[in-house]
């Protein structure tokens, strides 16, 4: 345990915290005595017993303000927290979605490619066919035309 020395309204006193925590236990005696003071300018000197009681009073007063500040905060972050999740949730479906529909139109493009070639080869083949007609029709024109 370590002992401090800490002023509160003019008059000096030795308190005992734990390690470590001293500089905090100054930080709230000179917190506390501010708000002491400001509360004996407004109020005059209307006895150091009830300027405590109205100084703790006011004190708790701020306190419950801010917990219940905290606590709405958090409910508000608790809402964001499920709505985030949802549009989390809602992407990931979404991009499934579109994985098996990219998956889809990849096949139809696969058959569609295999079509084409198809197609390609058939008129090639045709092309051959009809080029292998035409030169046989012109070689007997010609050999016709020789004979005559």
């Amino acid at each position: 345990m370590a002992n401090v020395n800490v002023k509160f309204n003019n008059k000096d006193y030795l308190l005992s915290c734990d390690d470590g925590q001293e500089e905090s236990l100054k930080n709230l005696t000179r917190f506390l005595d501010k708000k002491y003071s400001e509360l004996k300018d407004k109020l005059g000197n209307i006895g150091e017993n009830k300027l405590l009681l109205i100084t703790t009073i006011q004190l708790i007063d701020e306190y419950f303000d801010l917990r219940q500040k905290v606590a709405d905060q958090k409910k508000k972050l608790d809402t964001i927290s499920i709505k985030f999740k949802e549009i989390k949730s809602l992407a990931i479906e979404y991009k499934e979605d579109k994985d098996i529909e990219i998956g889809k139109l990849n096949e139809e493009l696969d058959v569609f490619k295999k079509t084409i070639e198809e197609s390609k080869s058939t008129y090639e083949s045709m092309l051959d066919k009809t080029t292998q007609s035409l030169e046989n029709i012109i070689s007997k024109t010609e050999s016709l035309s020789k004979i005559q």
